[in-house]
């Protein structure tokens, strides 16, 4: 029984140990990236036709991005810009088709310090979900960027490190959760798929323990028949209403953005 009791006794410290490593490395990561984590005030124009009916409004919303250059090019989710084809897969097999137009009016990428820099989007990828935005003038110094070519690839159930910047209401503070990684999908492109607890927001970045970038969480969408699966609803799941965040592999993003940091203004 003695026996027993220091086996576990072992367990328990050597677990705990490990938590403590996890949580340490999350607030390195946070501590060296968080500049990098920024928010994007939109204003954004819809034009709406849905049974003849047209309808234009204007919206003011704000949304996470991620800085991917010191120039400031930073990664935001297309969705929260153009959310035409979320909308279009759950308007699938109505009679009435729906047809959605988007135009960003204004964008500011407002930095940790409450600096706003007028930006503009220059590149859009609607299969990966993703806008970039790039300041309108030069910044007066290098921002504080996350080099997606130094990239790592997670493994089933490996814990990783998100970030986040909340809303006003939380005096926009960078968060960090430790999550795991419940699925790989490899077709038809490969990504990651966080556990249902992840907390972090669209267009943050995750990083596995060592601090290298896995990939930029945004919205994952599929034609569906039309039918949302009620049960996954009410359970919170949305990939089989045809969409649902998934962390992007920072892989596939290295393409576009060097295509964005040449892209003129």
């Amino acid at each position: 029984m003695k026996t027993i009791g220091i086996t576990l006794l072992t367990l328990v410290l050597a677990g705990n140990l490990w938590a403590a490593d996890s949580a340490a490395a999350g607030r390195e990561i946070r501590a060296k990236n968080q500049d990098a984590i920024v928010t994007i005030k939109l204003v954004v124009k819809y034009s709406m036709t849905f049974g003849g009916r047209d309808d234009q409004r204007e919206t003011k919303t704000e949304a996470v991005g991620t800085v991917i250059d010191p120039t400031g090019l930073t990664v935001i989710s297309l969705t929260t810009i153009d959310p035409s084809a979320m909308m279009k897969n759950q308007m699938r097999g109505m009679q009435q088709e729906m047809k959605i137009d988007s135009e960003v009016k204004d964008a500011k990428i407002v930095l940790a310090d409450n600096t706003e820099l007028p930006a503009t989007v220059v590149l859009r990828d609607k299969d990966l979900d993703v806008a970039f935005l790039r300041p309108v003038e030069k910044p007066a110094k290098p921002l504080t960027a996350i080099n997606l070519a130094k990239a790592g690839k997670p493994q089933l159930l490996d814990e990783v490190v998100c970030l986040n910047r909340l809303g006003k209401v939380a005096n926009r503070v960078v968060s960090v959760s430790l999550e795991r990684i419940d699925a790989l999908v490899e077709r038809p492109r490969p990504f990651y798929i966080l556990g249902p607890g992840g907390s972090s927001g669209i267009g943050s970045p995750v990083f596995d323990l060592t601090g290298a970038i896995l990939g930029i969480i945004l919205i994952r969408n599929a034609p569906t028949d039309g039918e949302a699966n009620l049960a996954s609803m009410f359970s919170g799941s949305s990939g089989s209403m045809g969409f649902m965040p998934v962390i992007v592999p920072a892989a596939d993003l290295l393409e576009d953005a060097k295509q964005a940091l040449e892209t003129k203004k």
